[in-house]
């Protein structure tokens, strides 16, 4: 009685673990990749001056701009990392004009103010805060406020300027050239816009700041979302062919084993993505690879095991000694191979990035779930099954007995 209470037990658990890993995957879904979802995937190289090398600081700068403009462009999920010393990549799933972001990415903008002759008077390191708006005759205009300190250097500026051009300037390109017609303090404006949209740009340049150094593109690559629903779908199909063909196989050799192997195969690929789910982990296409080379390794779990038990069968012993001893046996053997594979996906996971790392990532969490699988689900749905006509007719495992 006690043993059939340890069991009810055990499935219960089972049971909860399924509708906790369905919750996972129904509440948060899986993150879906640039090459799955859709959008741009850029690789910008700082260039180091004179004044600033290369160093941790500034690519830590960088990488900190780079992420508010990303913010203030309303883009969603978007992945910013640095790659190697002078690197950063940046990409933005599902964006529908990449190369208006790009623009806003990859510019330095350094503010500047200049008069005639070129000189720079003034730098945008004094201005704190930049919005685009409407001047009094409904023209698009940027407007920004200065610093305490600006402001007082602004004032002597343009008094001295009166009656003449001071320039203000976005990087090289000149965005208005206005007469000084007065003292001007802590506000400003900056006119010249076709529109409200192009003034906001300049705006979430200017108030995010400038690039400590300059950077360029060296990589750009667009991916249409038509071309990720296709890869999905042709990979979706894959997998069920795979495990259909599987399935068939393992019903056909281990016989009533065999549909438990498909049912347990199946547990497997819930549990796999309510982990993904729950860890907010990003599919890709090479993930998707790793994902179906995972369920290869799950079933391979599942034919040590059963290989096991038969080796056991054979030899003489009951149907439950067989099982217990057959589970044994292929422990150390199913860990010995997993371990070395999880080892890989590790040093894959840190060494790269991008599709790489997704690869990785998503073969060792399978790798994970799939001894999980193998070691409690597999074990327990078996056990409980041991004692059924199905698992004591003959050839259960493949082989006659009696």
């Amino acid at each position: 009685m006690r043993y059939k209470q340890k069991r009810t037990i055990k499935l219960i658990i089972i049971v909860a673990i399924i509708a906790f890993a369905y919750f996972l995957y129904s509440f948060y879904g899986i993150n879906l990749g640039l090459d799955l979802r859709g959008g741009a995937h850029i690789v910008l190289q700082a260039k180091p001056t004179e004044e600033r090398p290369i160093d941790n600081t500034v690519m830590a700068g960088i990488q900190s701009v780079i992420e508010r403009r990303i913010n203030q462009l309303g883009l969603t999920e978007p992945v910013i990392q640095r790659e190697g010393s002078d690197r950063i990549i940046v990409e933005l799933p599902a964006i529908d004009n990449p190369n208006e972001a790009i623009n806003t990415i990859g510019r330095t903008a350094m503010l500047t103010f200049r008069n005639t002759a070129g000189d720079i008077l003034m730098t945008g390191e004094v201005v704190k805060d930049a919005r685009a708006d409407y001047d009094q005759y409904g023209r698009p205009v940027v407007s920004f406020t200065l610093t305490s300190e600006g402001a007082a250097k602004f004032a002597e500026i343009t008094s001295e300027y009166m009656g003449r051009k001071i320039g203000i300037y976005l990087d090289d390109e000149q965005l208005t050239n206005p007469v000084v017609q007065s003292v001007i303090r802590e506000k400003g404006q900056i006119t010249g816009y076709e529109s409200v949209e192009a003034a906001e740009k300049d705006a979430i340049l200017i108030r995010e700041g400038a690039l400590p150094v300059p950077v360029e593109i060296i990589e750009t690559r667009t991916v249409g979302p038509t071309l990720g629903k296709i890869s999905i779908q042709k990979s979706i199909t894959a997998g069920l062919i795979g495990l259909m063909l599987v399935g068939i196989y393992m019903i056909f050799y281990y016989r009533f084993p065999g549909i438990l192997a498909a049912v347990i195969l199946v547990i497997y690929g819930l549990l796999l993505m309510g982990t993904m789910a729950g860890l907010q982990a990003t599919l890709t296409l090479p993930g998707i690879a790793g994902l179906i080379l995972s369920i290869g390794m799950a079933v391979d779990a599942n034919i040590i095991i059963f290989e096991r038990i038969k080796d056991e069968l054979k030899s003489g012993k009951t149907l439950r000694a067989s099982i217990d001893a057959g589970f044994k046996r292929a422990y150390t053997t199913i860990i010995d191979a997993n371990i070395t594979t999880i080892m890989t996906a590790l040093i894959l996971a840190y060494f790269t990035s991008g599709t790489v790392r997704g690869f990785a990532v998503t073969l060792g969490i399978g790798v994970l779930v799939s001894m999980f699988t193998a070691f409690f689900i597999s074990r327990n749905i078996i056990d409980f099954f041991t004692g059924s006509k199905l698992m004591q007719e003959n050839k259960a495992f493949g082989v006659r007995r009696g």
